[in-house]
């Protein structure tokens, strides 16, 4: 039999709870780079080939709670074959920020609730962070939070414009993901809701501003659905599938919903159902991360139990376990072709204060076998 690849651990990992993990899309520079928030307040980018640290950068927001990258047109510079896209992190103070990799620079790009007296936010009486970051296009990025907002900048505007689009949620919003195709966005939120949202791609809102003048917000993004998850416990993750024909949504009571979207008119032809995962005997852990093969459309789940399983949602079936890490897995992420996993083994503190192991970024090669869709019977 052969030997499985192993998890190694990258160099100089955050020093505090690790947030989120996203690979930088391939260029022709580099293929690896993989980028990385924490509630110690710093982004860092590591090389996973190269098993390298290649920049921290303190984003002087407090702890960072999210981050989306920038498609690869980001830029005027997209044309150098050097260029990386933008990095954009959401802070626990509201902001949500640009970092240049190439000029090592920061940039403001908006803040949710800028209104809010500093002194409720030192407190803590008022919770205005920016817990999720997608990005939509080139020139469109989303953001929810703590504050029961929903936002859509566009980054060409001047630094902290005000939001092209600014709705309520029903309540804090805790995870958030953007279709391949930027044209659907859903935000689970406390109160077990799942909002999904339709987006105007920013080149049609700039053909139609260019027409009609100043276009209003109802014509860049609307509330299509409302809807109570079927899981009875509160949300962790959500994510699309590829082709956004569905969601997979990971609770913290060890289970895993695959629900579809025929009720907003993207017809699937199948049933919800919903399966347990990340339970060791008698002890239920929390489904911290899901991550989309990029290639088979199969998924891993990371759970608070240190395991990572992959799975496939189509035909219902667990494909295997992947690796087991020190302690909670925080988040998960593959590269760009699906040969590769990042692992954040990050305690989440479902168990409270206690000692615990330190933070580490893992990553690990991915054998094909690993997540390839089992045949159907």
């Amino acid at each position: 039999m052969a030997q499985l690849p192993e998890p190694t651990s990258l160099p100089s990992p955050p020093n505090d709870g690790i947030t989120s993990l996203q690979y930088l899309p391939a260029s022709s520079s580099s293929s690896s780079l993989l980028a990385s928030t924490s509630w110690d307040g710093a982004l860092r980018i590591h090389d996973t080939i190269a098993k390298s640290h290649v920049v921290t950068q303190m984003m002087d927001s407090g702890p960072l709670l999210s981050m989306a990258i920038g498609s690869s047109s980001s830029s005027s510079s997209s044309n150098d074959e050097n260029h990386h896209p933008p990095v954009y992190t959401g802070g626990i103070d509201g902001s949500i920020k640009q970092f240049d990799i190439a000029t090592s620079s920061v940039t403001t790009i908006g803040r949710h609730s800028p209104e809010t007296d500093k002194n409720n936010l030192l407190t803590g009486k008022t919770k205005v962070a920016v817990s999720c970051l997608s990005v939509i296009d080139s020139n469109l990025i989303a953001s929810a939070g703590w504050d029961r907002k929903f936002h859509v900048w566009d980054v060409r505007q001047s630094k902290n414009a005000a939001a092209v689009v600014s709705m309520d949620l029903p309540g804090k919003a805790f995870s958030m993901d953007a279709s391949s195709d930027g044209t659907k966005v859903v935000v689970a939120t406390s109160g077990r809701r799942n909002c999904f949202f339709d987006i105007r791609q920013s080149q049609q809102l700039l053909d139609k501003e260019n027409n009609d003048g100043q276009d209003d917000e109802s014509s860049i993004a609307k509330l299509l659905l409302d809807r109570e998850s079927s899981l009875k416990y509160q949300t962790r993750c959500v994510k699309f599938f590829p082709g956004a024909k569905g969601i997979a949504v990971g609770s913290i009571e060890g289970r895993v919903a695959i629900e579809y979207l025929d009720d907003i008119g993207i017809s699937s032809g199948k049933k919800k159902y919903a399966f347990k995962c990340h339970r060791v005997n008698d002890t239920i852990y929390p489904v911290n991360a899901i991550a989309f093969h990029p290639i088979h459309g199969t998924f891993a789940t990371g759970g608070a139990d240190g395991t990572i399983v992959t799975w496939d949602g189509n035909n219902k079936k667990k494909l295997c376990s992947i690796a087991k890490c020190p302690t909670s897995i925080a988040c998960l992420a593959f590269n760009h072709d699906g040969s590769q996993i990042a692992i954040a083994s990050s305690y989440t503190y479902e168990e409270g204060e206690r000692d615990h192991p330190r933070e580490e970024i893992y990553v690990r090669d991915v054998l094909d076998s690993e997540v390839r869709p089992k045949a159907k019977k």
